[in-house]
């Protein structure tokens, strides 16, 4: 079958697809089948309804905490994933550190992109404390602002490839959006004197196609960010973690303090407890298909409770 539509937004109870020829059509889903995303390959029937899916690659998703731990798929069809940061408040590696792992999981290729990069006192420390974040995913300083380093962006836009823009209000992903489009067609908003931060202007996901023939997927600023992964994520997330752990003197080291310990003795502390938190998260959602695994972890965190109530004399 062939897909020549792509889903550009999401309205609720309708969609706006692209087709080949750059038309904008309003469309509705059969209601037999699931719902799409933005940036997924879709089939019309002749009552402009959608009536099937391609199969999806390329999937950046998180977990939708208010749906009982189920995916929300961000976008699909990604080729690569702008990670987007910026000096001040919003600067924060953890969380390119949470959408790295989303990025691999899903099979995308992430860059890191410190934006706004003409605001920072000190470039290099910054791009520095990405480096260690990143791992093998490249590092660039931009400034959408200024137009300064954006050039290096045109190697992630060739014909027919999708990128999308991640990151937390504020990082100005609207500007930097703007730039990849060759015109300003994503809102902006002006930086805040208090505080430098930007206000956030994109308030849902939009497929746009760019003049180079790529496209472009920008998204609402998202600060909590929980990757919808599996563990194996971690191992080309953390590869610092995962190349020390090789060193250890234990090759079931559990990196909590044993004799010898490489990953403690190599890796800063505040990196290694952030890896051990998204490896508990991970894990837990390894096991959520599995009812007697999540069973048996009740129990024992149950029995631990009781204990800790009869250490403290509490009935």
């Amino acid at each position: 079958m062939n897909f020549p539509y792509r889903i550009a937004s999401d309205r609720g109870s309708s969609f706006i697809t692209l087709g080949p020829d750059g038309t904008e059509r309003s469309v509705h889903l059969l209601p037999s089948l699931d719902r799409p995303a933005v940036g997924d390959w879709v089939a019309l029937d002749g009552d402009a309804r959608i009536c099937a899916l391609a199969p999806r690659r390329g999937v950046l998703a998180r977990v939708r905490a208010d749906r009982g731990h189920t995916a929300q798929i961000v976008a699909a069809h990604l080729d690569t994933v702008l990670i987007v940061t910026s000096p001040g408040r919003d600067f924060s590696p953890p969380r390119v550190e949470r959408y790295l792992t989303a990025a691999l999981a899903g099979g995308i290729a992430p860059v890191i992109v410190l934006n706004k990069s003409d605001l920072a006192e000190d470039v290099a420390e910054l791009r520095i404390a990405l480096a260690v974040a990143a791992g093998d995913a490249p590092v660039l300083a931009v400034s959408a602002a200024t137009g300064v380093g954006c050039d290096a962006l045109a190697a992630y836009a060739h014909a027919g490839r999708t990128l999308a823009l991640v990151g937390s209000s504020g990082v100005g992903k609207s500007t930097l959006a703007n730039r990849l489009i060759g015109h300003d067609r994503a809102r902006t908003g002006a930086v805040r004197d208090d505080d430098g931060r930007g206000k956030h202007t994109t308030t849902s996901r939009e497929l746009i196609p760019l003049q180079s023939g790529a496209w472009l997927i920008d998204t609402p600023g998202m600060r909590a960010f929980a990757p919808w992964a599996d563990t194996r994520a971690l191992t080309d997330a953390f590869v610092d973690i995962e190349d020390a752990a090789s060193r250890c003197r234990f090759r079931d080291c559990a990196h909590a303090g044993e004799p010898r310990c490489a990953v403690m003795t190599e890796i800063e502390p505040g990196r290694l407890e952030r890896w051990r938190s998204l490896r508990a998260e991970l894990a837990y959602l390894d096991r959520r298909d599995d009812p007697a695994l999540l069973a048996a972890e009740r129990k024992i965190w149950k029995a631990r409770t009781k204990a800790q109530r009869r250490h403290r004399g509490e009935r």
